[in-house]
């Protein structure tokens, strides 16, 4: 079987703290129809389905502009912060 390897791509992310409904809204400013809040959380809208994002998860925009959560344990395991 091949190996494959991740290529390094820069992405730009905001973890939801819970309270910084504001901030993730303007990162996402240019898709502002695709985040809501309602009683039940924050919910984004992916090329996937509508995803809740619960406090701690990190909010990406992706290689083609398209934005979806991910689980703190995930990130810290793909990601490292650029300079």
């Amino acid at each position: 079987m091949e190996k494959y390897r991740k290529k390094p791509i820069v992405i730009e992310a905001v973890q939801f703290t819970g309270g910084n409904y504001d901030d993730i809204r303007c990162f996402m400013s240019d898709e502002s129809e695709a985040l809501s809040c309602d009683n039940e959380g924050v919910k984004i809208k992916t090329l996937e389905g509508t995803h809740i994002v619960s406090p701690q998860d990190w909010v990406i925009r992706g290689v083609k502009g398209e934005y979806y959560p991910c689980k703190p344990d995930i990130f810290e395991q793909t990601y490292e912060k650029v300079n």
